[in-house]
């Protein structure tokens, strides 16, 4: 996050601040921790990929994870899910070691698969039916096929459905497990808008039945949509969590009084801001 005038990372910049110490946080404090990370690192080799992130998730919130292509969002979550060990820092995951205690966090965990990791010829019931067999408590897939809208093609080959159709079968097999954590990345890439806000819909009910979502996208719309708050990466580096709310506090401070409107949608934000926060990485305010 940008830094005070200390240059300690610790140290935040006053509307920093008014953020970690704002009205909902106190709440939150309250609730249950899902995720913290404490000054996160990842190198690959030179490269810094994980750059100092610190964040906690709470129970039954949605965390829109934000960011240009090369900003650290994937290196980040497969961090979370225990694929890689982080250089530094520290990590928790309902209190697991993402990789010394996988199995028991992958118990609590639904984690959204690509297509590419179906069998190639295989029935979505016969799909459904052997991946809850991989758990002891497995949570009923005909009633998700029918709360997915997916009921009338259980018999059809996955490799058949279409591809809003293959996005609702991978949050239902992620669902398998009852997780309270479902993480998902790029959930609606290449899917048209009503199959996407379709999407949405099934997954405010997720959260509305008290499952945390951690939601990678580039998509804004997606964003303002469903995210109770944002974690905005760049170089590596977590420069805003906040609400909605704060971080349009946040653009409007960066991007000037001259271009900010009122009106601006959050992608129009994010488009403004871009170029900003690389411009300040480069002359290293970050």
């Amino acid at each position: 996050m940008i830094k005070g005038k200390t240059g300690n990372r610790e140290g935040t910049a006053p509307l920093q601040r008014g953020i970690e110490n704002s009205h909902g946080q106190e709440n939150r404090m309250k609730e249950k921790i899902m995720i913290k990370a404490e000054h996160l690192k990842l190198y690959y080799g030179k490269i810094c990929a994980v750059d100092d992130v610190s964040f906690s998730m709470y129970k039954g919130e949605i965390l829109g994870v934000i960011g240009p292509n090369g900003s650290g969002k994937t290196s980040l979550i497969e961090c979370l899910e225990g694929l890689r060990r982080p250089s530094d820092g520290k990590i928790e995951v309902f209190g697991y070691h993402p990789c010394k205690d996988r199995r028991e966090m992958y118990k609590k965990m639904g984690i959204q698969l690509q297509e590419a990791a179906y069998p190639e010829k295989i029935k979505v019931k016969e799909l459904c039916a052997l991946f809850a067999a991989f758990y002891e408590n497995p949570a009923d897939w005909k009633l998700l096929l029918r709360q997915l809208g997916l009921e009338e093609k259980a018999g059809r080959m996955v490799n058949k459905l279409s591809g809003g159709e293959k996005q609702r079968l991978s949050i239902l097999l992620a669902l398998l497990p009852r997780p309270e954590l479902l993480i998902l990345d790029e959930l609606t890439t290449g899917l048209d808008p009503e199959i996407r806000r379709g999407l949405w819909e099934s997954l405010l009910r997720i959260r509305r039945a008290g499952t945390g979502i951690l939601l990678v996208s580039h998509y804004m719309d997606e964003m303002e949509a469903l995210a109770d708050r944002l974690l905005f990466m760049t170089e590596g580096r977590c420069i805003f969590l906040g609400t909605k709310k704060e971080f349009r506090q946040y653009a409007r401070q960066i991007i000037g009084e001259e271009k900010w409107s009122a009106q601006l949608s959050l992608e129009d934000i994010y488009l403004l801001l871009s170029p900003k926060t690389n411009l300040l990485t480069m002359e290293g305010i970050l």
